[in-house]
């Protein structure tokens, strides 16, 4: 079965994905477009499952 983009993006170091949310924040003044909401709930989700792939990992 071919991996879902969540699963592909979690090979991302999650202090990648956390830089890319707080640049995300920062260009928006602290506020967020729809469109950049739509991108930092694709990121939150990414840096859950990274989060969850170093938990599996120490565990």
């Amino acid at each position: 079965m071919p991996p879902t983009p969540c699963d592909a993006a979690a090979a991302r170091p999650l202090t990648v994905v956390n830089a890319e949310i707080r640049a995300l924040w920062q260009r928006g003044g602290g506020r967020l477009s729809v469109e950049a909401r739509r991108e930092y709930e694709r990121l939150l989700a990414e840096w859950a499952a990274a989060v969850r792939g170093d938990v599996a990992e120490a565990a």
